[in-house]
């Protein structure tokens, strides 16, 4: 298909170079002034260098935008289902039993007010912030149930060429399957050494980490892109303790 491809566009190249010469010999056949068919030939041959010059970069400059808006669009779409599926529940188990949320719950309140450099800084915050995750209070066998019941959710994103343009959800993504295959590999959640318990708690940080810096992220994109999707998000927001789906 290539090759055939190749070959068309040398048969076209070569067919306009021919009408392009049998239009200059009838020119000179016309007015018998060779020097006048010069003198513009060479002027547009030495303009041709910078059209070419020009129209590429522009082109190709508004053609890798679009491409890439579009690819980033359709992650988003992504993130979103992530979100939908699997990120805002356990937003919601991991903030409820952590001692250190009351710390930074103000500044995960977000509202229509935000701006980039805000979202920028929140950020930036939360990643200097520590998650101390209490293992000990969560319903751990509930937690394995539900992130397993997840896992075919997880891998068919995980599967999705998009994500090869975002490096930090796909770490995300693998810190979150990585706790799905610990807590599924295990027998016995009931009844497991504290060693076990603590590494257990480091796995759910970690993943909670990496959630809580792509939904401030998928946030930012919502607000600047779909707003009526950004409302439903601001009601439903796991950080708020007033959050509700009505709108009053």
């Amino acid at each position: 298909m290539h090759k055939k491809m190749v070959e068309w566009q040398i048969y076209l190249g070569i067919i306009l170079v021919m009408f392009s010469a049998l239009v200059y010999y009838f020119h000179y056949l016309i007015f018998r002034d060779a020097h006048h068919i010069l003198i513009y030939m060479m002027g547009d041959l030495a303009f041709a260098f910078l059209e070419v010059l020009l129209v590429t970069l522009i082109i190709h400059r508004i053609l890798t935008v679009h491409e890439r808006n579009a690819r980033l669009d359709k992650l988003n779409m992504v993130i979103g289902v992530f979100f939908s599926e699997v990120g805002n529940r356990l937003l919601t188990v991991f903030s409820d039993h952590d001692p250190t949320i009351d710390a930074i719950r103000e500044q995960l309140v977000i509202d229509g007010t935000w701006t980039n450099k805000k979202f920028f800084q929140v950020r930036k915050n939360m990643k200097r912030h520590t998650y101390q995750v209490e293992i000990d209070k969560i319903d751990i066998g509930e937690l394995s149930t539900f992130l397993v019941g997840k896992r075919s959710s997880l891998l068919r994103l995980l599967e999705n060429p998009n994500l090869l343009e975002h490096e930090s959800f796909t770490e995300m993504l693998r810190a979150v399957f990585h706790l799905v295959e610990e807590v599924d590999f295990r027998e016995d959640l009931m009844s497991l050494p504290q060693t076990d318990y603590d590494h257990l708690a480091g796995d759910i940080n970690r993943a909670y980490i990496h959630i809580v810096n792509e939904w401030l992220g998928y946030m930012n994109h919502l607000k600047n892109n779909y707003p009526y999707l950004f409302s439903l998000a601001v009601r439903m927001n796991p950080f708020d303790l007033n959050a509700s789906p009505l709108v009053t």
